[in-house]
């Protein structure tokens, strides 16, 4: 009956979120900088109160701070965070694992392995952002089965407070490729149907920031260290 969509599906407030959280990945929000509510407001052609709870999501996921007199800070990642962000990232995965893995079958573990290969092809052609997109497709395969959206929506908030605040330019080649062979391994368990196994190895190795800090110091050369 009609051409175009009638009305936005997105509220306003969910326009103006996506509208900040692109700036910050691009790097024209950065870390430590000051958000100016009525410039933005007048920029963007929204009242206040659409921008005001973009905002208040924004702080829920750690990406701002609002202080008084409507100032708003965008927050700087520091090294703390990222230990702390491994650590949650890790329980949660190694529990979505768990519970995912009473439903993987050879099609999941098949698709697993397709997406593993094809952030090969993409590192060999220097594709970061080809192999960020394969890299999500191949852990959401067991978050999407785990049956805890919640946990879902935690795993996927921390991911971009890492590797999209903004995303740093290239990638450390060593850690994609060491990355990949560590999915390989946990694909041998979930073939195998090891359950603590894989549990214990996407935990303690896979999102451990011990195991990965040589790699880490390389890829977040210029973020706070306190």
């Amino acid at each position: 009956m009609y051409d175009k969509p009638v009305l936005n599906v997105k509220s306003l407030k969910e326009q103006v979120y996506d509208f900040l959280r692109e700036q910050m990945r691009r790097g024209e929000i950065l870390p430590g900088s000051v958000i100016d509510m009525e410039e933005t407001s007048r920029k963007l052609g929204v009242s206040r109160t659409p921008l005001r709870d973009a905002l208040l999501q924004l702080e829920s996921e750690d990406f701002v701070t609002i202080l008084p007199r409507r100032k708003v800070v965008v927050n700087q990642l520091t090294v703390e965070d990222i230990k702390n962000y491994y650590e949650i990232i890790g329980a949660l995965e190694s529990m979505a694992i768990i519970k995912a893995m009473g439903v993987m079958g050879q099609k999941e573990i098949e698709y697993m392995e397709q997406m593993n290969r094809e952030m090969k092809q993409a590192i060999e052609a220097d594709d970061f952002d080809l192999y960020y997109e394969k890299n999500l497709n191949f852990h959401n395969t067991y978050l999407n089965l785990c049956g805890n959206e919640k946990l879902m929506r935690i795993v996927n908030n921390l991911k971009k407070r890492l590797y999209d605040f903004p995303r740093p330019e290239g990638f450390v080649k060593e850690w994609e490729e060491a990355s990949i062979e560590e999915h390989n391994q946990l694909i041998k368990y979930i073939r195998e149907g090891n359950k603590e196994e894989a549990a214990r190895f996407i935990r303690d190795v896979h999102w451990s920031y011990a195991v990965q800090e040589k790699y880490i110091i390389k890829y977040y050369r210029h973020i706070a260290t306190g």
